[in-house]
């Protein structure tokens, strides 16, 4: 069987910074040769897809610095240390949005760029919703907007919604809709 394994042989942080840590590695090929790893240590994150009933799930719309464009989103947030990721979408969910979910369901967990990060993204699905009213973080500008899951669908492949965790689910959300199995699987009653 082939080695695929690379050995950390040295470890720089180069920059120490609020939300991430960037580092070079040395690492030992399993060739034996050695390379250098360049890469992003992030705490991870949480996103929810909010149903609302309906086939309707809430989005948000805010101002993304690094892509300098407004994007159209599922509420998120970077995992607190220590935090239990359901802890962050719950309070995402509300700070983001306004509403509180009942009932929260983990679906599945990815890594949106495995090439230069180690974030982990844990997707939950969120029903049985009720409006709290807003609690925004003061440095958010966040506009909340409902969607049918078949117009964000359309949005997707029209290249309107290019966020990889809102992609993802948007069509978790859509299959999940006309899969009984799937719903079953996850415990999802609508």
């Amino acid at each position: 069987m082939k080695e695929f394994v690379e050995k950390t042989k040295s470890s720089r942080n180069i920059f120490k910074g609020k939300l991430l840590d960037v580092y070079v590695d040395e690492v030992l090929l399993p060739s034996g040769r050695t390379a250098v790893r360049e890469y992003i240590k992030h705490p991870g994150a949480a996103v929810v897809i909010p149903y609302v009933g309906n086939g309707e799930l809430i989005f948000v719309r805010q101002y993304r610095y690094p892509v300098r464009e407004v994007t159209v989103e599922l509420p998120a947030g970077k995992v607190d240390p220590g935090e239990d990721p359901i802890t962050t979408v719950e309070r995402e969910l509300i700070e983001e949005t306004g509403y509180k979910a009942n009932e929260f369901v983990e679906l599945l967990c990815f890594y949106p760029s495995v090439g230069y990060t180690n974030e982990i993204l844990r997707v939950y699905w969120a029903q049985d919703l009720s409006y709290v009213g807003e609690r925004p973080d003061p440095d958010e500008n966040i506009e909340v907007m409902k969607m049918s899951i078949s117009e964000a669908v359309e949005r997707i492949f029209a290249g309107d919604i290019k966020d990889s965790k809102t992609i993802i689910g948007v069509l978790i959300a859509d299959r999940l809709l006309g899969d009984e199995n799937l719903k079953r699987r996850f415990g999802i009653k609508l």
